[in-house]
């Protein structure tokens, strides 16, 4: 394969690949509010969320559609109260990310190199 075809391969997979954010604020001022937020950061993690910082977690897709079925799936268990937003970037914009630690910058997290398959 040509160095043009490799680039344009790469290219279109950074468009592709999809980045799906989970954001969340939920109350945990009771026994019964603290339970229902260990059960839905428990589902995040259990759905391949890696915690990018408190209540913002990320998870790569291959494809939109892959994203879609995670989607559902949050959709399906979203706690009684408090507040999630549920955001796609492609992989191309989430590395595009600037990522600071005090005042030196880091890198974004990278797209896994292997899919899990569960």
């Amino acid at each position: 394969m040509g160095t043009r075809q490799t680039e344009t391969l790469q290219s279109f997979s950074e468009y592709r690949g999809v980045w799906l954010f989970a954001m969340f604020d939920l109350p945990v001022d009771d026994t019964l509010a603290k339970k229902r937020y260990r059960h839905f950061r428990k589902l995040l993690l259990q759905e391949g969320f890696t915690m990018l910082q408190w209540s913002v977690y990320a998870r790569y897709c291959a494809c939109e559609d892959a994203s879609l079925v995670h989607r559902r799936r949050i959709r399906a268990k979203l706690p009684e109260e408090g507040h999630v937003r549920v955001m796609a970037v492609t992989d191309r914009q989430f590395a595009k990310m600037e990522v600071y630690h005090g005042k030196n910058r880091g890198k974004a997290e990278a797209r896994p190199e292997q899919l899990q398959l569960f």
